[in-house]
């Protein structure tokens, strides 16, 4: 049994099997039933086609499948928190631990030694109530058990085979938009296991996990095919070097760093030792025989010199390093180099244009005729520049000139624009985003917005707007179809195209979307984060937080502040123990909150520890229309069977992370990224949550887009799907890459 499988299976809601029979019994197993049963624990239960399959797998491979539930779930990881029935307060307060304090700072012995050295002193901590040290936040009681069976909803597992893995890598690799990290990790596994198909891929990010995967098989030159210009190059080498699929600068990497090392404790700080260590690091050093290749990657580039010169020029400065270290003036020398050495003249002599830098010199003097005529020539320069073209030139001769080169457009960048532009064209709106390698910023509105009127502004949306949907509209009536009839789940309505907004945590479930609303059934959220599963004992503190804001003021339910209007933590955990990690909870009441008109609740985590936050943290939310327990012996409130959605942290450069955002009159919960500075939850920003959410709405979904579609080829909707030609469900969506098909180029 191939449990990587299995568990690439479990994001899509299936159960991965190697092997499969025609013929089936109509006698269960009694192995198969109490399989059944213990996942149904859990929160599953299978199809009858799977259930049939099942049944022909003896003991240990239905162990095997079960295995991967339980390492997919974290059911065997330990998810004591410190406080004991955390739902009852246990009272402390900030006196309790500055007495504790000075009775540790004189070394008194007024009090109870625990295991970890301190002295408690009487009449402070209700030391029965406690897993560990409430002063310094040591865990000493451990508990491998958790809850099961609490969840109000079962999720359905299907039968998956190597067909359907097939299917998942191919639309992985031709997907139209860049992978995110939990699309990055299933391609590289199915690579692992199954041939590459004979497909083009379309994102270059995509091309670098390809190039990577041949290289390590041998195959540099097959790798060498894909590279078609210098930039495919850096990518490839400082994605080997560093890990990120961007080019992230490395000053960028290590300013992160070091601002990630900085402590409130002054004292405590190790930024500067953090950035030392960071740049040393990102030094370059390549063997002879990783340089020869590298040249000859070089020297077989397709584009010409002054071409490939100018598209390094942006990277000046890395590629002059990239250079030196790789000795490409020294294989530029050798017999069969010739190109290679023409380029690094033309790069060093700085023989080229920057179009660029012309295109900006003629915007500069108002020359709209040479900026359009220089941007046709570069339609995806020109579709990221519309916006301001269109507050400089004007919205007529700028869209006019846009619409001749819009059937160009990938259509990834013409649903961005018409997203958008009703953000960017309102002057009292600020705009979300996020630097490569930094964290989610506000930016103002362009002020040469003031130069315009309301109703001129909003001629402009209207104009953008129209132009994206015709276009699409057009490329969609111009595909040949059979079908006559089209099915749109109503849930799809709510769920926003994947384009833009890249998750970076791994998501083990089933995917969802940056934007995807969640709707609570119960009245309780249920926040978990477990980090340290795996490491050594040692001091590694993460911080589980909540922001409520409400109409004119905010709280926060923290480490600092274990109670907060209907929010109850489970106690601050500052050191892990040995391999099998530990948790932290919080308890949210959206009667509650709703009764005190809370607006928003605000889902996040931080690295309170020097440092970015743990890898391998595991963060999510539970909910179910039953209530859930909280064992009063250990504080142990964890169900796999009531998680609606969990995400794992792999790498990051983020010392805070935003998860989610609970919508409190709606009772719904909305997935979103959103990485912040600063060591607690006071670093957030509320401003720039609601900027990101306004982002989101803005987006277009999946329903609309399926109805543009189904209009524009004559297509009937219907509301069952068994009388649909054309069927896109719920469980269609859960394959991310499988929704960019609709993004027809």
């Amino acid at each position: 049994m191939k449990k990587e499988l299995v568990k690439i299976g479990i994001r899509y809601n299936a159960i991965y099997l190697e092997k499969t029979e025609t013929q089936v019994t109509s006698q269960i197993k009694e192995t198969t039933a109490n399989f059944i049963a213990n996942i149904a624990r859990l929160g599953y239960t299978v199809e009858e086609t799977l259930l049939h399959q099942l049944n022909r797998l003896n003991a240990p491979q239905l162990l095997a499948v079960y295995e991967a539930f339980v390492e997919v779930l974290q059911v065997k990881n330990n998810w004591n928190p410190l406080v004991k029935g955390w739902d009852i307060p246990t009272n402390e307060t900030a006196t309790d631990h500055w007495i504790t304090m000075i009775v540790n700072y004189f070394k008194s012995e007024k009090g109870e030694r625990l295991a970890c050295g301190h002295v408690i002193p009487f009449n402070t901590f209700p030391l029965e109530r406690y897993n560990g040290c409430p002063f310094c936040g040591t865990p000493f009681q451990l508990n491998g058990e958790i809850y099961t069976g609490q969840g109000s909803k079962m999720k359905i597992l299907k039968l998956w085979t190597d067909e359907q893995m097939s299917e998942a890598l191919t639309n992985l690799l031709t997907s139209k938009t860049a992978l995110d990290v939990t699309q990055v990790d299933t391609l590289m596994t199915l690579m692992n296991h199954f041939d590459l198909p004979d497909v083009a891929i379309e994102m270059k990010e995509t091309q670098i996990i390809v190039v990577d995967a041949l290289k390590t098989a041998g195959k540099a030159n097959e790798a060498a095919k894909l590279f078609k210009t210098p930039v495919d190059i850096m990518r490839y080498l400082w994605y080997k070097h560093t890990g990120f699929l961007q080019i992230v600068q490395p000053y960028v990497i290590a300013k992160r760093i070091a601002a990630n090392n900085q402590h409130m404790m002054l004292q405590l700080s190790t930024a500067q030792h953090a950035m030392e260590v960071s740049k040393e690091t990102l030094k370059l050093k390549y063997s002879r025989s990783e340089a020869k290749i590298v040249a000859k990657w070089m020297n077989d580039l397709p584009v010409s010199a002054e071409k490939a010169a100018e598209l390094m020029h942006p990277k000046r400065q890395m590629w002059v390093r990239f250079i030196r270290a790789l000795r490409l003036a020294e294989y530029s020398k050798f017999n069969g180099m010739e190109k290679l050495k023409t380029l690094l003249d033309v790069f060093y002599n700085e023989n080229y244009e920057v179009v660029a830098g012309t295109i900006e010199q003629a915007r500069l003097k108002m020359d709209a005729a040479k900026t359009f005529a220089l941007l046709k020539e570069r339609p995806g320069l020109f579709a990221r520049s519309l916006f301001a073209n269109m507050l400089w030139f004007g919205k007529d001769q700028t869209l006019e000139a846009f619409g001749e080169i819009a059937n160009q457009i990938p259509a990834r960048l013409l649903l961005t624009l018409n997203s958008y532009a009703s953000i960017y064209f309102d002057p009292s709106q600020q705009r979300n985003v996020k630097p490569l390698g930094g964290t989610n910023k506000v930016i103002p509105a362009n002020p040469l917005l003031q130069l315009y009127t309301t109703q001129q502004l909003s001629e402009m949306i209207a104009a953008v707007e129209v132009m994206c949907l015709k276009s699409m509209a057009e490329r969609y009536a111009a595909l040949s179809s059979e079908h006559k009839t089209m099915f749109i789940d109503p849930n799809l309505y709510s769920i926003p195209l994947p384009i833009g907004d890249r998750a970076t945590t791994v998501q083990d479930l089933p995917a969802a979307l940056m934007g995807t609303r969640f709707a609570i059934e119960g009245n309780t959220v249920r926040l978990f984060m477990q980090w340290g599963k795996g490491l050594k004992a040692q001091h590694l503190d993460m911080d589980l937080s909540s922001q409520i804001a409400f109409e004119n003021r905010v709280e926060v339910c923290s480490y600092y502040q274990l109670q907060a209007t209907g929010a109850k933590h489970s106690g601050d955990i500052r050191s892990i123990p040995n391999e099998v990690g530990t948790a932290e909870y919080i308890e949210l009441n959206v009667e509650e909150l709703q009764k005190n008109k809370a607006k928003y609740v605000s889902f996040t985590c931080n690295a309170y520890s020097n440092g970015s936050i743990a890898p391998n943290l595991v963060i999510g939310w539970m909910n179910s229309r039953y209530p859930m327990a909280i064992n009063e012996q250990t504080g142990v409130a964890y169900d796999p069977s009531c998680v609606q959605h969990q995400v794992r942290v792999t790498q990051t450069l983020s010392k805070g992370m935003l998860f989610g955002v609970l919508d409190v009159e709606k009772k719904e919960i909305v997935w979103m990224e959103q990485s912040f500075s600063g060591q607690t939850v006071a670093h957030l920003n509320y401003e720039n949550v609601e900027t990101m959410l306004v982002k989101l709405k803005a987006k277009l979904t999946i329903g609309k887009l399926l109805a543009i579609k189904a209009k524009a080829q004559g297509l009937i909707l219907v509301e069952d799907a068994a009388q649909a030609d054309e069927v896109y469900t719920s469980e269609w969506a859960l394959d991310v890459a499988q929704i960019t098909t609709l993004l027809v180029d």
